[in-house]
């Protein structure tokens, strides 16, 4: 399946189908994913200290996805580049160290510390919705993300992407992004949402506010990442209610030149990536195309 191998950036993805972050914590599973058919990996998101993150009730499901917030749960940047990372490396995937900071010298100290210990690239977490001072609050306000980016751009050599969520700023976030040095834009995250507990008539999360993923949110990524093709020059991953090679499709028609599976890992298992690449590779063959990159963005030109 040579066709399907994508180039984001200096990174080459086996297959334009990743696992996006915050599915997988643990190194072992992250190189699992990798042997199952992933083309590429992102961790967990990782802060400066570890965070043990909200209390249970976490994740509840929702009629077209899942509500989620996790509260950035992580052993710490240290301890997890230190155990996981190595084990991650061994799935022969490029792995992608995802990094929530609360400022700017957080992403710089910690994108230094990734590149170091052998991530092939970073991924700014500047979408997260339900955790404050660490995400979306940051990815709406386009000067400070340009900020971020310029900063851990000069600091590091691997490839920088940014992760950016559903704000009325998106547009011009990424690319203020694009502007600082980013090698690649992810769109989207999950959308902030809540479920309400209608018998203990009370919202179900202990943090009330969580993640909205899956297909509801994926009508909505893919025109973000249409309306985001317009603009840049740089790839852009699609991120948002994957779960066949259709979905997948839609983005690269859009304009993605990959993108990442989340919540279609914890409802179907690992062998959705294989899964996916395989019917786009299909895809390629049933209408004559010769390379994936003929078909980025095509939905722009009918």
């Amino acid at each position: 399946m040579s066709k399907i191998t994508v180039k984001i950036g200096a990174l080459n993805f086996l297959n334009p189908v990743a696992l996006a972050s915050g599915i997988l914590s643990h190194g072992s599973l992250l190189r699992r994913a990798a042997e199952e058919g992933a083309g590429a990996v992102v961790t967990k998101s990782l802060t400066l200290r570890e965070r043990e993150g909200y209390k249970t009730p976490t994740i509840v499901g929702a009629k077209a996805g899942l509500i989620n917030a996790i509260g950035l749960a992580n052993p710490g940047y240290k301890e997890f580049l230190k155990h996981d990372l190595p084990m991650a490396r061994q799935g022969g995937a490029c792995v992608i160290v995802s990094i929530a900071g609360g400022g700017v010298d957080e992403f710089r100290k910690i994108s230094i510390a990734a590149e170091r210990a052998g991530a092939d690239g970073v991924e700014l977490n500047l979408s997260c919705p339900h955790v404050k001072k660490h995400g979306l609050e940051i990815g709406s306000d386009p000067p400070l993300v340009k900020k971020i980016v310029r900063e851990v751009r000069g600091s590091v050599k691997i490839p920088v992407h940014a992760k950016l969520g559903l704000t009325d700023n998106l547009t011009g976030s990424a690319i203020a992004a694009e502007s600082a040095g980013a090698d690649a834009i992810v769109a989207i995250n999950t959308i902030r949402a809540v479920a309400i507990d209608v018998n203990a008539m009370k919202p179900v999360l202990s943090n009330t506010y969580g993640g909205l993923s899956g297909p509801a949110i994926h009508p909505i990524a893919v025109r973000c990442v249409y309306d985001l093709y317009k603009e840049l020059s740089i790839p852009i991953i699609g991120c948002g209610g994957v779960e066949d090679s259709s979905d997948a499709l839609e983005f690269i028609l859009a304009g993605a030149t990959a993108v990442q599976v989340g919540t279609a890992v914890a409802l179907k298992g690992l062998t959705v990536f294989k899964e996916i690449a395989i019917g786009i590779d299909r895809y390629l063959d049933f209408y004559g195309f010769k390379d994936l990159r003929e078909i980025v963005g095509l939905a722009h030109r009918r």
